[in-house]
């Protein structure tokens, strides 16, 4: 048997192969999954655009506001506690709801509170803008893993989650390039607002192409039956002390607890450092 060939049959549960697939031709026919990758990518490259922009601004920000260390400090945290809540919620929400909606509205609520960034004016309006922004960013990947699990088959998950995690690195380069020039050359609101408003475009996307496999108009009958290979996971549900008795949640938890505060220094207080020891203006 060649075990590479794709299973033809439909998928259990008897879900049904979309219609008129033999129109679905071209460069993607069999391959729009990657589509799908492609807009998970993108939003995760936003979503470190509007997380990262206030550490790249922070210089000026704290010219114009005064804010001491603690100040700021006070903002940052404002993200951490409200993205810790929402990476806890969001995924239950988006199995209730679905993908298509429940990752629609974390990124139009990250983008209105991404924008309302350039409304503030005193610490405690950054520090609300902050925990607005966090909790729905929680969304992101809860929303991006549930969809690599709807679209793509085992072996391919992995390939499809680094993908779309490189969004992360790309999102912090593109910042410290885009940020600043929208900064000097607009004023510091309109580089929020120009950075929170890339959040509706992807929305705008995500409306028109995402839908299930079952009902993408895309998707050819080989495409699904590929994407179907494996044999549904049985549904479960697992409660929290229950995973604190699997190691592999407890390596995934250490490796967390030693990497992120290095990640989450880079991002947010690199910026500073190299402004006030190295002279590194804005631009």
């Amino acid at each position: 048997m060649d075990t590479n060939r794709p299973d033809t049959s439909l998928p259990s549960g008897g879900a049904r192969a979309p219609a008129s697939t033999e129109k679905r031709t071209g460069w993607l026919h069999g391959y729009y999954r990657w589509v799908i990758c492609a807009l998970l990518f993108f939003a995760t490259t936003i979503n470190y655009i509007d997380r990262q922009i206030i550490s790249v601004l922070k210089p000026h920000l704290e010219a114009v506001f005064g804010w001491s260390q603690i100040d700021y400090g006070n903002i940052i945290f404002s993200f951490q506690l409200a993205y810790a809540v929402g990476y806890a919620v969001t995924g239950r929400f988006m199995d209730r709801v679905g993908v298509r909606l429940g990752f629609a509205l974390a990124v139009l609520l990250w983008s209105v509170a991404a924008m309302a960034h350039g409304l503030a004016r005193a610490v405690a309006g950054f520090c609300a803008a902050r925990f607005g922004l966090g909790f729905a960013e929680g969304g992101n990947f809860p929303g991006s893993i549930k969809t690599v699990a709807e679209w793509f088959p085992k072996k391919e998950r992995a390939l499809a989650t680094g993908i779309f995690n490189a969004g992360s690195n790309v999102g912090a380069v593109v910042t410290p390039l885009l940020a600043p020039w929208l900064a000097v050359t607009f004023g510091w609101p309109v580089a929020f607002y120009v950075t929170g408003a890339l959040g509706f475009f992807w929305l705008l996307a995500w409306w028109v192409i995402y839908r299930h496999p079952e009902q993408h108009p895309r998707v050819s009958a080989e495409e699904l039956a590929y994407i179907r290979q494996d044999p549904p996971d049985p549904p479960m549900k697992v409660s929290w002390l229950q995973l604190l008795r699997h190691r592999q949640t407890w390596s995934i938890t250490l490796g967390m607890l030693f990497t992120a505060p290095v990640w989450w220094f880079y991002l947010y207080w690199v910026p500073d450092f190299l402004n006030k020891q190295h002279g590194l203006n804005l631009m």
